[in-house]
């Protein structure tokens, strides 16, 4: 156990206890984490409702128990294509700013409990606009987890969506 302070690492999702929990997402054929305690709901594809003339990370609006929630698709928030079929995403749904957001992704896995001291800085070859977004990673079997500040990704997301 590491004393110093220089070591001492702080990752949002990461419990004092040293683990952290994520629920695992693909986007883009990139496996990505979002800290439990980040995601209120995961959802089945929904029905997804245009919003004309919204910025092009908004996908549009879902009903959620007759809650309107924007839903933003983080395809777009990485700088990839956006999805052709909105509806066919899952979701993520999360709270910023006392609003609810549906971060759409392209699939949900499972949750992973993962130690604090395997967590690793983002590489200096991740896209600048993915290391941004994201806090840090886990080396896994042959691929990374990419932790994703949900925080992050929907401040441009729901900056653009006001």
């Amino acid at each position: 156990m590491t004393t110093g302070s220089a070591d001492h690492r702080t990752v949002r999702g990461i419990a004092p206890s040293g683990s952290g929990e994520f629920i695992t997402i693909t986007v883009g054929g990139q496996l990505f984490g979002i800290p439990v305690l980040s995601a209120q709901d995961v959802l089945h594809p929904q029905k997804i409702y245009r919003i004309p003339l919204a910025p092009p990370e908004v996908a549009g609006s879902l009903n959620l128990r007759g809650r309107i929630v924007t839903a933003i698709d983080l395809r777009v928030c990485l700088g990839l294509d956006p999805v052709e079929d909105a509806s066919r995403s899952m979701s993520v749904v999360a709270e910023h700013d006392g609003e609810l957001y549906s971060l759409l992704v392209d699939s949900v896995g499972e949750v992973l409990s993962l130690p604090a001291e395997a967590w690793e800085h983002n590489p200096p070859t991740l896209p600048l606009r993915w290391r941004e977004l994201c806090d840090g990673v886990y080396r896994l079997d042959g691929q990374l987890l990419l932790v994703l500040s949900v925080a992050r990704a929907l401040q441009g997301g729901a900056a653009n969506a006001a």
